[in-house]
């Protein structure tokens, strides 16, 4: 048996490296971390302002230093040890959750101290984001890669489904406790990536640059498959994403109250982690391109179902499998994107693709809450699962590279 195969065989190919493994903990530890500190903000935001636009203010000043900083967090990426950016800027965010705790203790949490603690936890964020996706690759052999990636999904897709349950029961004990479970957690990410051996990296040999800094814009649109691959997840989640209108569809449509809403809330990262559990057995061997077409077509088509349903288990059935169509469409994506990409220009097409992850989510809340004021809820999500279905139909078409792709052991 090939080594490509016998590491496709291997459920934990990716565990079988210390690194990686180090590496998928802090992962994991971290965003569990974020997931808490992020509840306990805005609990604890409403109870002291009563204010919803505070809690549109928490998400937004964490994600514009990603947006703002995009030409150095890349290239800082790239010319700096990834290993070491990412372990600095855990260790930032372990002390901004403690300054969260300090100030609770203290009786001094007030909105604008929050929002200047949180910018800074979203500027250690901002770094954070291109390093980790660019780290990964250089913990791992090429032929294990896909592995890790399924298994770097599902630790996302598990800290942020009972993250927010963990964060809910630890600030009903005590914001203390929660904010300190966090810090902990963080300062423990943190340590776990500096045990990890300075792994191998090729940096730029040119000086920086303004040039060199929109490297990663150049080399995206340059490069067909990575543009296809980023921009498919902007457009598809930008015009797919419904999570917005969940409370919408627990309340009024489904009549399911706070612990559908729960239920609702959870169903997409369900069926995402099972899928990604899956995967880690039974890698996608061929025609990764055509896959990942018809899985974010699928992912538009729960969409529609999910809209329309007025039936609890359905829609709640609906999500899990949009949930699971989503992770496949991801799986192959972020695989063949950082496969194709050169490791000396990885760090500025990640922090590129970080911006545009973000930019998506935000501006799909956005879009489906605009749209559900302007025509109503049910039509928002169903022309949102339509829109995702064209998407997918339009870049299989523009984008030949990418659907003609067909193995995840490096350049198609």
């Amino acid at each position: 048996m090939s080594p490509e195969a016998s590491a496709s065989a291997d459920r934990y190919a990716a565990f079988r490296h210390s690194s990686f493994a180090k590496y998928w903990l802090s992962r994991f530890a971290s965003a569990f971390a974020t997931q808490i500190v992020s509840v306990a903000v805005g609990w604890q935001i409403y109870d002291l302002t009563r204010d919803p636009f505070d809690l549109g203010l928490v998400g937004l000043v964490q994600f514009l230093p990603a947006l703002l900083l995009v030409l150095v967090t890349g290239a800082a990426s790239d010319r700096f040890g990834r290993r070491l950016i990412m372990g600095t800027t855990l260790a930032i965010e372990a002390a901004a959750a403690a300054f969260l705790l300090f100030l609770t203790l203290s009786g001094l949490f007030a909105p604008l101290t929050v929002f200047a603690t949180l910018a800074a936890f979203g500027v250690a964020r901002a770094f954070l984001g291109p390093a980790a996706a660019s780290l990964v690759v250089n913990l791992v052999p090429t032929e294990t890669f896909a592995n890790a990636v399924s298994w770097n999904a599902s630790a996302w897709q598990i800290a942020t489904i009972i993250g927010p349950v963990a964060g809910g029961l630890l600030y009903g004990i005590s914001p203390v406790v929660a904010y300190t479970v966090a810090t902990l957690l963080l300062a423990l990410s943190a340590i776990l990536i500096f045990a990890i051996p300075k792994p191998h990296q090729h940096t730029p040999s040119e000086k920086p640059s303004l040039e060199t800094m929109l490297a990663g814009f150049r080399y995206i649109w340059k490069e067909k498959v990575v543009l296809g691959a980023i921009s498919l997840d902007l457009f598809a989640v930008l015009l797919g994403g419904a999570v917005a209108l969940l409370p919408v569809y627990a309340r009024d449509i489904l009549e399911l109250g706070p612990w559908g809403l729960g239920m609702l809330r959870g169903a997409p990262g369900v069926g995402a982690i099972l899928t990604a559990v899956w995967l880690t057995g039974h890698p996608v061997r061929d025609h990764a391109g055509i896959i990942m077409f018809v899985c974010v077509g699928l992912f538009g088509l729960f969409t529609i179902l999910f809209g329309v349903s007025t039936v609890a288990w359905l829609s709640i059935a609906a999500l899990a499998l949009l949930g699971a169509a989503d992770m496949v469409s991801v799986y192959i994506r972020e695989t063949l994107m950082q496969l194709w990409t050169p490791d000396h220009v990885r760090g500025r097409v990640n922090a590129v693709n970080m911006v545009f992850i973000g930019a998506s989510n935000e501006l799909g809340e956005f879009r489906a809450g605009f749209m559900a004021a302007l025509i109503g809820t049910v039509p928002a999500v169903v022309f949102g699962g339509v829109g995702s279905v064209a998407v997918a139909a339009l870049w299989a078409y523009w984008f030949p590279q990418l659907r003609k792709a067909r193995h995840l052991q490096g350049r198609v």
